[in-house]
């Protein structure tokens, strides 16, 4: 009788496989917007700190009537003034923060945008808004 077919002996217990984890879907998610919507991504955004080194969160800070600059991410597809890469002029407090992918970037509609500056340097006719 072998060792291990031995009623006495406890059963030996054999170490369960890790399962395999799924490899993700090739690619990043594609996002599609709406009408007449853009996501840009505003540089310096978020929290700021004060020149004695305390921390302000963008929360405390009142409402922007400054104009402000951002880069084009996504661009809907009724948009006619500006694609992907072009950089906008547009008053803060007329976007809608959203999260994707992680990072923070501004919801805004067309008719929000005071300015584009062609990435590309190429000039674009916008057409009527109606």
């Amino acid at each position: 009788m072998a060792p291990a077919d031995d009623p006495k002996l406890p059963a030996k217990k054999t170490a369960a496989r890790p399962r395999k984890t799924r490899a993700p879907k090739s690619g990043p998610p594609e996002f599609r917007l709406t009408g007449d919507r853009l996501v840009v991504r505003v540089p310096g955004a978020g929290e700021r700190t004060s020149s004695s080194g305390l921390l302000i969160p963008a929360t405390a800070m009142p409402a922007p009537k400054r104009l402000q600059w951002a880069d084009v991410t996504l661009v809907g597809p009724d948009v006619r003034v500006a694609v992907s890469g072009d950089h906008v002029l547009f008053l803060p407090a007329s976007g809608l923060e959203v999260e994707l992918d992680g990072e923070d970037l501004v919801l805004l509609r067309e008719r929000d945008i005071q300015a584009v500056r062609s990435a590309t340097g190429r000039d674009r006719t916008p057409g009527q808004y109606l």
